[in-house]
């Protein structure tokens, strides 16, 4: 059973701030969790392609250096564009457009605290539409993602991925995305959107996430 969708969501501190890059406005969404664990097992964990696909949910190939490319299958690509192990990677986050995406891991007692940048040039349409957790969403899975495998290295994330999946555990995940977007709002609320205006686009992003998938056809 995996770890409770409230210890997930109570765990991940929330942000959001804009700055300019290439003389354009983009938003920040920041992300922050600390991980019983020390920096090393967590850099290992989100640089080593071998475990990377046991929390991202794809495979990883390219040329994972510094200066690299790398593709995460069904997922965003880019270039590595800073690596300090086991301090901090830099990269490009190259899905349907180029944005950026920055984790720092800090030494917190005996665990670590990872802190994560997304920089993104947000269409202001998109913005009033979904709001940040359309981005943020999936980042809280991922880190929910790499929680479960921090806990249990060696489980079988594929048989995790399919309960999720499946009608057992499809409460589990509404739940987690619905709290997800809840979080979110409040985050937007904090940034300066109008409240009424962030709990629309919320509704909306939680629908979204959590639409029944469609019926395999024939």
């Amino acid at each position: 059973m995996p770890i409770p969708p409230a210890d997930h969501l109570g765990a991940v501190t929330r942000g959001l701030h804009t700055v300019e890059r290439d003389g354009q406005p983009m938003k920040v969404l920041t992300a922050e969790r600390t991980y019983p664990a020390l920096p090393e097992e967590v850099w290992d964990a989100i640089t080593d392609p071998a475990r990377i696909p046991r929390w991202i949910g794809g495979a990883v190939t390219g040329d994972l250096r510094l200066g690299g490319r790398y593709q995460i299958e069904g997922n965003a690509g880019g270039e590595i564009l800073e690596c300090e192990p086991p301090k901090r990677l830099a990269l490009t986050w190259e899905y349907d457009g180029t944005t950026w995406v920055d984790a720092t891991l800090v030494s917190v007692g005996d665990g670590t605290l990872l802190h994560l940048e997304h920089t993104a040039p947000v269409p202001p349409e998109m913005w009033a539409q979904f709001g940040p957790g359309a981005v943020g969403i999936g980042w809280e899975s991922m880190l929910m993602g790499l929680a479960e495998h921090l806990a249990a290295p060696d489980a079988d994330m594929d048989a995790l991925r399919t309960w999720l999946e499946g009608p057992e555990g499809r409460p589990y995940l509404v739940e987690f995305m619905t709290g997800s977007s809840d979080h979110w709002v409040e985050a937007s609320i904090a940034f300066g959107t109008d409240p009424d205006e962030a709990r629309a686009a919320g509704e909306r992003c939680a629908a979204a996430y959590t639409a029944e998938p469609e019926p395999a056809s024939e």
